[in-house]
């Protein structure tokens, strides 16, 4: 085998943020031990597939695609393929007997024995590592360097806590991430300071309930001892560091949704007017039988507060349609919390049926073209609902932090706007692609509204576009 192929790596991802961000300290390890990363997976020597199982769709295409790897593994002798994440974790070596072709399996709490496997694949071993690791050592991992010729990102992800000690009914992330546990606030703000340094604008924090943040250590009064804090007590450091203007957070429960983070909301200057925060159903009775352990009352009371403190905030959330036992009454007034929250967009889905879940041997379930007619119109609702709220912010100003070229070409560039929206960016007299860079922040006003974006025009001043750098 060519030391192109013997040196080289490429990962596919499925997924959530989470997964991305795994992959890219996968990435950063591989590197510190002497791989390369492949333009493509052609030239690659080593593949990684980092799974999701938080649907069975995800599980099925993992299986899908080692079936038609086979091919690409035959074609340079000496070619590895590792998979890792959600399913991995879940399956463990009952993927290494199903595919002999594949060479190793790791969990989600391993990232850090995949350099030692892939050295022990090269000499014919295969392996499985699917341990669950309690360690705060496990998210200490060496930060990759900036790429040589290319500009410095402007947008990190930042890991907080991982794990869940929820367990609703229909989700398998306890079983796939394990058990709540929360990174030391010092090495969070460290992780940010470097970001910052190399000319990261904004910073998302990742966890599974990520507003769940130090609050074992907080409840039990070791926050100082662990080296944790409140949530919001966090927010609030991170707000004071120079060169970040943009904070975000994903995914939050609404049970651990507290005043303090509202009322940091309203004060932290780079906490972005958006929360993404999943209700799953507008059901008292399905909220129950999906062990959400909040009312709907007071999911809307959250939204309510947030509203009221922050003026303009987007809220966004996550829909199961079909869950077992699900009446069309139960439907209905999901539909109806859509309507009075308002939310300016969301990510729905059918209940798809995991595996070691409670909500796996619950009867009542749909037919599929129950589920179907049932999700096309929730997903026709927020279609409306987001076009709605588009069309209003048509003539109002914004801040775009640039990300790179359209996907609409014409000269266009795209970013997202404080409220999380995409913008593709037009200036009035023509292409501004040439004028404006990645990790430029734009002041933008919004011309014209769109489905899925908004249309913005670059403000000028002092003859050219009016950006912060």
């Amino acid at each position: 085998m060519s030391s192109q192929f013997g040196s080289s790596f490429f990962i596919r991802t499925y997924g959530c943020q989470m997964n991305v961000h795994d992959s890219e300290k996968l990435a950063n390890l591989l590197h510190h031990a002497g791989l390369d990363r492949a333009r493509d997976e052609s030239s690659a020597g080593l593949l990684i597939i980092n799974t999701c199982s938080i649907r069975d769709k995800a599980e099925n295409q993992l299986y899908s695609d080692l079936g038609k790897l086979r091919d690409w593994r035959d074609e340079q002798p000496g070619r590895l393929i590792g998979v890792g994440g959600c399913v991995a974790q879940q399956v463990g070596d009952r993927l290494l007997a199903r595919f002999p072709h594949l060479d190793f399996v790791f969990g989600t709490h391993n990232l850090k024995l995949v350099p030692a496997m892939v050295s022990g694949a090269r000499s014919g071993q295969r392996a499985v590592e699917v341990g669950e690791s309690r360690s705060v050592d496990r998210f200490d991992l060496p930060m990759a360097p900036r790429p040589v010729g290319e500009a410095a990102r402007c947008k990190a992800f930042v890991t907080v806590m991982e794990g869940c000690d929820m367990f609703c009914s229909f989700c398998i992330v306890p079983a796939t991430r394990g058990r709540e546990i929360s990174r030391p606030a010092s090495g969070i703000l460290e992780e940010v300071r470097r970001l910052a340094d190399e000319g990261v604008r904004e910073v998302t924090l990742l966890g599974q309930t990520v507003n769940a943040y130090g609050r074992h250590d907080v409840k039990r009064g070791q926050a100082g001892r662990s080296g944790t804090m409140a949530f919001a007590e966090l927010l609030a450091e991170l707000d004071h560091i120079t060169g970040i203007e943009r904070i975000r957070y994903t995914s939050p429960h609404p049970l651990f949704f507290d005043r303090a983070l509202v009322q940091a909301h309203a004060s932290l200057k780079s906490l972005c007017p958006h929360v993404h925060l999943p209700v799953q159903s507008g059901s008292d009775r399905i909220l129950d039988a999906m062990r959400r352990r909040y009312r709907r009352e007071s999911y809307m009371e959250i939204a309510h507060s947030l509203r009221s403190a922050v003026p303009g905030i987007t809220l966004t959330s996550d829909l199961i349609v079909g869950f077992p036992g699900e009446t069309e009454e139960d439907f209905e007034q999901t539909l109806d919390l859509m309507q009075t929250v308002g939310f300016e967009d969301s990510y729905s889905f059918i209940y798809s049926p995991r595996p070691g879940t409670g909500a796996a041997e619950m009867p009542g379930g749909l037919d599929r073209a129950e589920g179907r007619r049932r999700l096309d119109a929730l997903q026709g609702l927020q279609r409306r609902l987001t076009m709605d709220y588009h069309r209003r912010r048509v003539g109002s100003s914004t801040r775009v932090l640039v990300e790179g070229p359209s996907r609409h070409g014409a000269g266009q560039v795209c970013g997202r706007d404080p409220h999380h929206r995409v913008v593709n960016l037009v200036s009035g007299g023509g292409a501004v692609a040439g004028e404006i860079k990645p990790g430029d922040l734009v002041e933008v006003e919004i011309v014209e509204a769109t489905p899925h974006s908004l249309l913005g025009e670059a403000v000028f001043s002092g003859g050219g576009p009016s950006v912060s750098v």
